[in-house]
C-alpha cells in the first residue's frame, strides 16, 4: 500500500531521504502539532494491549523452566550433588522439615540426576539462541515491518517448546539445543517491538504504549512462577511445556489476525487516529533502507551509554529471573509451591512500576516539565541506582525469609522505572532505525543472561547466603 509520500511501507527512500546523522535532537518537537485521537478502544492501545500479552507469554516460555527444574531433578540419584548444593547456614521452615523438598509429580515425570553445574548450563542455553538473532532481527523488522517477526518468534518458540519433555528425555545435549533453538526464536521479539512503535507511537504517547507493552514480560514471569509451581505438583512437569506452548500458539492466532504493521494499513483504525499517528510522527515513521549508517553507530555515544547501562541492569534481572527460585530452594529452603509464589511477588512489583513509570514520563513530557534527555536519564537512574542498595541488602538479610524477599521485591520493583528510561532510549535517538539499535543493545544486553546462570552453578556448588551475596555484589557495582 502507497504511504503519503509516495512509499510503500517496504520501499527503499531514496537515498537524499536517508538519515544522514544517526542523532535525532531529543527535545525536537513532533512533525505536527496534531490534536491528540481517544485513547479507548483506539487501534494503537489495542496494538499494546496485545502486545502486553504477547511478551507475558514470551516470558511465560523464557522462565518455565527455571521453576520445573526444581521438579526435574531427582534427588535420590543426585545425592553427591544435592549434598553439594544445598545451604545449610539457614534452617528449614518448620512445615517443611517433614515433607520432600521435590514433590514427586502425579503422573510419574521421569526426574534426573543434573549436577548444579548442568542445571546452569541449561538455564543459559536460551540466551545463546537469543544472541544470535537480535540484531539480524531488528535490521529485517526495519526494513519490512516487524509483524511477521514478532509473531513468528512467538509462534516458533512455543511450537519447540511442546517438545521440552522428549528433548529431556533424549539427553542433556538435545535439552540444551533445544533452549538454544528457542532463544534464538524470541531474539528477534523485541526488536520487532521497537521497530513496529516506531511507525505506531505518537512522540509523547511513546513512554506510556511501549511500557505497557513491553510490561508484560514482567506480567509473564509473575503469572509464569506460581502456575508453573501448581502444574508441576497438579499435572507433573512436562505438562508445564505443553500448556505454556499452546498458550502461545493461541496468542499467535490472534496477532497475525489483528495486526497490521502500519496505521496506513490497518483496516479497522479510525481516520482521525491515523491521521494523528501519521502527522505526528512524520517521515521517521518510514522503514530505513538497506543501508544504514553503521560508522555512525559505532561512533555514538550515547549508543554506548544505552549498552552499558542495558548489559549491567540486566545481569541483576537475569540472575533473578532464572535462579532466584533456586536460592529460594536451596538457601532458604522453600517447598515448590512456596518457592513459586515467592519467586513471582518481585514481577508483580516491576509490572505495576514500569507501567506507571511510563504513564509519569509521557506526563512529564506532555506538561513540558523536562526535556526527553531529562526524563530517560531520571527515570534509568531510579531504576539502576535504587535496586542495586536492595540487592545488596540481600546479602545481609541472613536467614530472615521476610526481610530476603521484601528486598528482593523492591529491588526488582523500582527496577520496572527504567522501562521508561534505557530501555525505550533507541527510539528517541533514532527512530528509524529503532530496531537495529535494540538488537544491538539487546545483543549486548543478553551477554550477561549467558554468563549469569553459569556463574549461580559454579556458585552453588558450595551454596551459601556468601556465595549469592559475590554474585549479586558483581552486578550491583557494575551498575553503580
Amino acid at each position: 500500500m502507497a504511504l503519503g509520500d509516495g512509499y510503500s511501507i517496504n520501499s527503499d527512500p531514496e537515498e537524499d531521504c536517508e538519515e544522514t546523522d544517526l542523532l535525532l535532537n531529543n527535545d525536537m518537537e513532533p512533525a505536527v502539532k496534531e490534536a491528540a485521537a481517544p485513547q479507548l478502544c483506539s487501534a494503537r492501545y489495542s496494538l499494546a494491549l496485545l502486545m502486553f500479552f504477547g511478551f507475558a507469554v514470551v516470558y511465560g516460555l523464557r522462565v518455565n523452566l527455571s521453576v520445573a527444574m526444581v521438579a526435574m531433578v531427582n534427588d535420590t540419584e543426585s545425592h553427591q550433588s544435592l549434598n553439594r548444593s544445598t545451604g545449610h547456614e539457614c534452617p528449614a521452615h518448620s512445615d517443611n522439615r517433614n515433607s520432600s523438598k521435590k514433590t514427586d509429580g502425579p503422573d510419574g515425570s521421569p526426574r534426573y540426576p543434573w549436577s548444579p553445574e548442568t542445571q546452569g548450563m541449561l538455564l543459559g542455553a536460551f540466551f545463546f539462541g537469543y544472541l544470535v538473532t537480535q540484531i539480524p532481527g531488528g535490521y529485517l523488522a526495519g526494513r519490512f515491518g516487524g509483524r511477521i517477526f514478532l509473531g513468528g518468534g512467538v509462534l516458533g518458540t512455543a511450537a519447540l517448546t511442546l517438545l521440552t519433555p522428549l528433548a529431556a528425555q533424549l539427553g542433556v545435549s538435545w535439552l540444551f539445543a533445544l533452549r538454544a533453538l528457542e532463544g534464538f526464536g524470541e531474539g528477534v521479539t523485541f526488536p520487532a517491538m521497537m521497530a513496529m512503535w516506531a511507525r505506531w507511537a505518537p512522540p509523547l504517547e511513546r513512554s506510556r504504549l511501549m511500557t505497557i507493552s513491553g510490561a508484560g514480560a514482567s506480567f509473564g514471569a509473575f503469572v509464569a512462577f506460581p502456575v508453573t509451581g501448581v502444574i508441576c505438583e497438579s499435572l507433573g512437569w512436562p505438562a508445564v511445556f505443553y500448556i505454556c506452548g499452546g498458550a502461545g500458539c493461541l496468542w499467535a492466532v490472534f496477532w497475525f489476525v489483528l495486526v497490521s504493521d502500519d496505521p496506513r494499513t490497518h483496516p479497522r483504525i479510525s481516520e482521525p487516529e491515523k491521521n494523528y499517528i501519521i502527522n505526528s510522527i512524520g517521515s521517521q515513521g518510514s522503514a530505513h533502507g538497506w543501508s544504514i549508517p553503521l560508522v555512525s553507530m559505532m561512533f555514538s555515544v550515547p549508543l554506548w551509554a544505552i549498552i552499558i547501562c542495558q548489559m549491567c541492569s540486566n545481569w541483576s534481572y537475569y540472575t533473578l529471573l532464572t535462579s532466584l527460585p533456586t536460592y529460594m530452594d536451596t538457601v532458604l529452603h522453600f517447598d515448590l509451591q512456596q518457592n513459586s509464589f515467592l519467586s513471582a511477588l518481585p514481577y508483580l512489583g516491576a509490572w505495576l512500576f514500569s507501567v506507571l513509570s511510563g504513564v509519569a514520563a509521557d506526563h512529564l513530557l506532555e506538561r513540558e516539565v523536562m526535556s526527553v534527555t531529562a526524563v530517560r536519564k531520571i527515570f534509568t537512574l531510579a531504576g539502576l541506582v535504587l535496586p542495586a542498595a536492595f540487592l545488596v541488602a540481600v546479602g545481609y538479610t541472613r536467614c530472615s525469609s521476610a526481610l530476603a524477599v521484601t528486598c528482593l521485591t523492591l529491588s526488582t520493583t523500582i527496577g520496572g522505572a527504567s522501562a521508561a528510561g534505557v530501555f525505550i532510549n533507541q527510539i528517541d535517538i533514532a527512530p528509524r532505525y529503532a530496531g537495529f539499535l535494540l538488537g544491538i543493545t539487546n545483543t549486548f544486553g543478553t551477554i550477561p543472561g549467558v554468563l549469569s546462570p553459569i556463574a549461580v552453578g559454579y556458585l552453588a556448588k558450595d551454596v551459601s547466603i556468601h556465595n549469592f551475596l559475590v554474585l549479586r555484589f558483581k552486578s550491583d557495582l557494575e551498575v553503580v
